[in-house]
């Protein structure tokens, strides 16, 4: 027998296999708390407005209380038969109330019904994902106030470039995940607009208050446009481009801890907490949790990717097309909020090891740049003039197998004799950390007070929530 939901038009059921490429319950049941608080909106809405009795709206709003505690009590049985989440809550809802559950469909659609469910969806994904990196922020910072003054080298072409501080690295993850809760922060007031009541795509002839269900559902306003209330989804998409790029982030942190825990470097422990072995070589310790992390961008870029393609040829309004929007968007927001969870508890698990890290810091001739600096400022030479020096004296060094600070005195005069015994000042690691005061800068002082900025802004968003 064809569908009892839609199926006066049909006289016999779907092929099987339609059956299969058309069913979405297998995913979408994910959305019965959004389904059913949306509908109970809409039949409090349909009561005031005289469209339903009152009667009739308490009716349905209690029934539909009764299939969320069946849901949640795990006694709801999910039946392919019925398409959807919407479907299948529709129909367990007329078993418990009878016809009058058919009026609850009045004056909307399945197409404002997803688009409602979806944006509610997002808009509290959006908010877990907020308080994650939050925290993530607070554990970042509290280490970079630990080790404002541990010096690092820092890197560029991952070759030892200046000092810097481990701090003040951590502080540099702080400020890119800031820039990743503002982008979620402005496509949460993109998804924060209710489709409800722009039914199939025309709107409805029924005199209902889309600004009532829109108030009741937290949306700052309904969506002023029924067409493009069902049938855009760049709320998703936007959501799905500041979940790729935070997983970017937390990918290049990932990479950093590999690095900082193998052999070769040695700049910071792990626990066993957060490490794994080996099935074959027993002295193996793994950074397998920072690899995972790193690994987990590759499906969030890759869910933003496969919906944009399912978007970007489709006509208004709504097609079928669009039921491949939603398994894209659980997975990449399960994948990110599980790489924040681990990033979080790594990174309060990570401990540095500063003569590691200090060894390291002064090698590769780091400090050239604060020797280029001094002659500039107590030779008086052109910056580029300095430059060049420089560069002599760190050939010299690189041919002697020294570093800079080894250098005789009087190697260096023989290249520019206005060099000073002043100059070993300068060449020491410390001191060049310690001389990056401007405003940015890797001078301790410069990270802890950063840090404690940080620490505030952050406990005070903790407690604002």
């Amino acid at each position: 027998m064809a569908n009892k939901m839609w199926g006066g038009r049909f006289e016999t059921k779907p092929a099987e296999i339609m059956e299969e490429i058309n069913a979405s319950i297998s995913f979408d049941q994910r959305f019965y708390a959004e389904d059913i608080r949306a509908s109970q909106a809409h039949a409090r809405m349909l009561g005031a407005c005289g469209i339903v009795t009152p009667e009739e709206a308490d009716a349905i709003v209690a029934g539909l209380d009764t299939v969320r505690e069946e849901i949640e009590g795990g006694r709801f049985e999910f039946r392919r038969e019925y398409e959807d989440i919407h479907m299948a809550v529709e129909a367990r809802l007329k078993d418990i109330i009878g016809p009058v559950a058919g009026k609850l469909h009045t004056g909307r659609s399945r197409n404002d019904q997803v688009a409602t469910d979806f944006r509610l969806y997002i808009r509290g994904a959006i908010d877990h994902l907020d308080e994650q990196i939050t925290t993530l922020q607070l554990a970042l910072a509290t280490k970079a106030k630990a080790h404002a003054a541990t010096i690092m080298p820092g890197f560029t072409h991952m070759q030892v470039a200046q000092p810097v501080t481990f701090g003040h690295h951590c502080l540099a993850y702080v400020e890119m995940l800031d820039r990743d809760r503002g982008r979620f922060a402005d496509a949460r007031a993109r998804v924060n607009e209710s489709p409800l009541g722009a039914a199939a795509l025309a709107g409805t002839s029924f005199p209902i208050d889309r600004h009532m269900t829109a108030s009741a559902l937290g949306f700052a306003r309904p969506l002023a446009n029924s067409l493009d209330s069902v049938s855009s989804r760049d709320f998703a998409l936007e959501t799905l481009a500041a979940a790729a790029i935070c997983a970017t982030h937390l990918s290049r942190l990932s990479e950093e801890i590999v690095v900082w825990f193998s052999a070769g470097f040695k700049f910071i422990t792990l626990s066993d907490r957060f490490t794994t072995g080996s099935s074959i070589m027993p002295q193996k310790r793994n950074p397998d949790a920072a690899e995972l992390v790193r690994a987990k961008v590759g499906r969030i870029a890759g869910a933003f990717v496969s919906l944009l393609t399912v978007m970007k040829g489709l006509p208004l309004a709504y097609s079928k097309d669009m039921q491949e929007d939603k398994e894209a968007v659980f997975l990449a927001i399960d994948a990110l909020s599980l790489g924040l969870a681990a990033m979080t508890g790594m990174i309060e698990d990570m401990e540095p090891v500063p003569e590691r890290m200090r060894d390291a810091a002064g090698q590769g001739f780091s400090t050239a740049t604060d020797l280029a600096d001094w002659l500039v400022l107590h030779a008086q030479l052109p910056f580029r003039e300095a430059h060049h020096v420089t560069g002599r004296i760190v050939k010299h060094a690189e041919n002697l197998g020294v570093d800079l600070h080894e250098v005789p005195l009087k190697d260096m005069q023989a290249v520019e004799p206005r060099i000073t015994e002043r100059i070993f000042d300068v060449l020491n690691v410390d001191k060049s950390v310690e001389s990056r005061r401007s405003f940015g800068g890797t001078a301790p002082q410069n990270v802890k007070a950063a840090a404690e900025i940080w620490l505030k802004k952050l406990e005070a968003a903790g407690t604002s929530r």
